[in-house]
């Protein structure tokens, strides 16, 4: 190949990817415009309706909206299989593993029940979206505070009892770096069993692909959700919590492992 010939492919390659980079920064702003756009906007709906509706319920109606519209917007794909595993009209403790930002849009977006998310604290602090979440009934944990995280969990399954509603946790407590699942932390668990609610373990696929944690970038890419089979915590106590655990963790592997993009 000529010197001139290399420098023109070189030229042609350096402009594709520069207009790429340019798609994909259009494409975050896009997104995050209508973030801050729907956020306010729904959360503040859900707040007015909850003067007159209590228990959180119109909290998790505009979160469902909310999550399709951030997904349509988004570009982004999704579906969902397993439903016909659980009862409707049951409380469910919901444990995914967690790879991307969109977990949360995505178990919004497909799981037809009233959900609430075990959240780090610092969320409270967030206008709109944390004023949301303590009207929502969400429960709040100071990760780095052992002692107050199990204290939270108590206040959690007497708020079950008063306001029935389906938990979702991610045990791994953050994001994953790489895609690759971490150690699950037992709180979540632990509260499943203690409240005596099936623990359904979930598989997110797709989503690490979308968008990675402490990245600037949207690839509109499918993402699904697999629903596996409720496990009835009646038949476990307390000290089967390292069991439970390992079942739901093994249960969700195998899970993710049996998607596979069409």
């Amino acid at each position: 190949v000529s010197n001139t010939g290399w420098k023109s492919y070189s030229s042609k390659s350096t402009s594709a990817i520069r207009w790429y980079g340019g798609i994909r920064l259009i494409r975050v702003i896009w997104v995050f415009i209508h973030l801050f756009l729907w956020t306010p906007i729904l959360a503040t709906i859900g707040m007015i309706l909850s003067l007159f509706i209590p228990g959180g319920k119109p909290i998790a109606w505009v979160a469902k909206i909310w999550s399709k519209v951030i997904l349509f917007i988004s570009g982004v794909p999704y579906s969902v299989e397993g439903l016909e595993k659980l009862d409707p009209d049951k409380q469910y403790v919901f444990v995914s593993n967690h790879e991307s930002a969109f977990d949360i849009l995505l178990v919004l977006a497909c799981l037809p029940y009233r959900l609430v998310f075990i959240s780090k604290i610092e969320l409270r602090k967030i206008p709109f979206l944390g004023w949301a979440m303590v009207l929502g009934k969400h429960i709040f944990v100071k990760r780095k505070n052992h002692k107050a995280a199990l204290a939270s969990m108590e206040t959690a399954r007497e708020s079950l009892k008063k306001y029935p509603r389906s938990i979702v946790i991610f045990p791994e407590g953050t994001r994953s770096l790489d895609g690759h699942m971490k150690p699950f932390k037992k709180g979540g668990i632990i509260l499943g069993i203690k409240s005596n609610l099936p623990l359904v373990p979930m598989g997110i696929c797709g989503t690490f692909d979308v968008i990675k944690k402490g990245a600037f970038s949207i690839q509109p890419k499918p993402i699904h959700l697999i629903v596996g089979q409720p496990i009835d915590t009646s038949v476990y106590d307390y000290n089967d919590r390292n069991q439970v655990t390992e079942i739901l963790r093994n249960e969700i592997v195998n899970l993710k492992s049996s998607w596979t993009v069409e």
